[in-house]
């Protein structure tokens, strides 16, 4: 039996509007919303009321980009979906953007097929999937029109990683040119892996092994480069373009150019390029590994720009990125060679609250805090206002959010299956707490009352900015 909720007395809190409103959840849907206090929302009766005195009531966090279970450098990301998730929902996020992994010489079918099964029945809030082209032919380009029409609308390439996922350009516009007929959306992880793998080669025979040469290898101008190539071959191609983890201010120039160009172009930057730097893979006795991720921390000059390009719409959308391999027994695999390092760090639990510290600090204001956090990923990857608002006939994905509550984060306290966290000892004020998904109680007053397999596969339409 569908339980009917009221959460008052809260200040709702969207990417469009503030207001000291009540939420009527019914049949795990936003039902009505009215003023506080109002005639209408006294005439509401509800089997349980949600005390949001104080407290914002925003839509759960749609985190566009993570890697539950992945493998990687022969070990695989820590967080399963079971883990994962609950970790996002005691931070916020009560949908996850995943993505499957087409293994070269066979089928997207059959990767997708794998996430399925990883996900089915393991996860605590919604989730979808991108799909990893590794195996760009004339099979996978049709398979792409297939999984368009499944719901799995965007597709991801990558100008790293030769030998693993790396596709050459010829291959990347074929994708792009089908993508432009079937309306999916190209992500594009972009830095050229070919020059990388030279440099990464001379800097291992000079005896440069030290986790902070993973960053001095993958240079701010091959990111650039490679940003402005993908723009090129997205142009001839006719397609939109979604960069992934813009980390440094040459690229973030290179997508302005292109957006005021008119150009459907479109950039997602992390947490890590917010707040870390080149500081932290410099830390000694091999705990800059922990901070080893790809596109690499860049010094801590280049974060203005980035800050700059989210208040400027340059960049749309922050996610995570989360891709956790624990210190002991994963990030040491790379001990006297950076490159064996696994890339990846774990963050799907911290976004939302370092971002709402990025409000208390001046960098945001506390819509644009939930327009490239909820709502715009939500558009990006066509499921709005299902996900990513709090309107009539949303999906009940809310959170209630303490604006006043200090915490410090840490791998003591924290829900990532993972053996460290890359904000350790970081003072932050506001906590995430109470969170529902689809109506349903997943944290209850700092309390975790979620269950594996409530969560659900949401498939997507196209990006809605096209």
């Amino acid at each position: 039996m569908s339980i009917r909720t009221l959460i008052s007395g809260g200040l709702v809190v969207t990417a469009a509007d503030e207001l000291h409103a009540d939420v009527l959840i019914e049949d795990g849907r936003v039902a009505a919303l009215a003023a506080h206090g109002s005639a209408a929302a006294g005439a509401w009766t509800a089997d349980r009321t949600i005390d949001a005195t104080g407290k914002y009531v925003i839509p759960g966090g749609v985190d566009a980009h993570t890697h539950m279970e992945l493998p990687f450098g022969g070990t695989a990301a820590s967080d399963t979906f079971e883990t994962g998730t609950r970790a996002a929902a005691w931070g916020g996020t009560t949908t996850i953007v995943d993505f499957a992994v087409q293994s070269v010489g066979r089928s997207l079918r059959e990767g997708l097929d794998t996430w399925y099964d990883k996900a089915d029945g393991k996860c605590a809030i919604d989730y979808a999937f991108h799909m990893i082209l590794s195996d760009v032919n004339e099979g996978t380009l049709k398979e792409m029109d297939h999984l368009v029409g499944e719901g799995v609308t965007s597709f991801k390439l990558f100008m790293a990683y030769p030998g693993v996922f790396y596709s050459d350009d010829g291959r990347i516009l074929r994708a792009m040119q089908r993508a432009s007929g079937n309306g999916g959306l190209i992500m594009m992880h972009a830095e050229n892996g070919i020059a990388i793998d030279v440099l990464v080669e001379q800097a291992l025979a000079r005896g440069e092994t030290d986790p902070r040469h993973h960053g001095e290898v993958r240079k701010v101008l091959l990111e650039a480069e490679a940003t402005h190539r993908a723009i090129q071959l997205a142009r001839v191609a006719g397609a939109p373009l979604y960069v992934v983890h813009v980390s440094a201010e040459e690229a973030v120039a290179e997508l302005a150019a292109a957006r005021d160009k008119g150009l459907p172009v479109f950039g997602e930057t992390c947490p890590q390029y917010l707040f870390l730097s080149t500081d932290n893979l410099a830390e000694p006795d091999f705990q800059g590994a922990k901070y080893v991720c790809s596109t690499p921390l860049r010094p801590r000059e280049h974060q203005a720009a980035l800050w700059r390009g989210l208040r400027t719409n340059d960049l749309q959308v922050v996610s995570t990125d989360h891709c956790p391999f624990c210190f002991r027994g994963q990030k040491e695999l790379g001990r006297g060679d950076f490159s064996k390092i696994p890339n990846g760090l774990p963050g799907v639990e911290n976004r939302m609250d370092l971002l709402h510290q990025a409000v208390l600090d001046g960098h945001i204001s506390r819509r644009r805090w939930i327009e490239i956090a909820c709502a715009t990923p939500a558009r990006m990857f066509g499921i709005y206002p299902q996900k990513g608002t709090i309107a009539p006939g949303s999906d009940a994905d809310i959170v209630l959010y303490d604006p006043h509550a200090e915490q410090v984060i840490s791998a003591e306290t924290h829900h990532m299956n993972v053996d460290y966290s890359a904000y350790e000892g970081r003072r932050i004020t506001g906590r995430v707490d109470t969170v529902l998904s689809r109506g349903e109680l997943v944290i209850d007053r700092r309390e975790y009352t979620g269950r594996a397999g409530h969560g659900a596969f949401v498939p997507r339409s196209t990006c809605q900015y096209l």
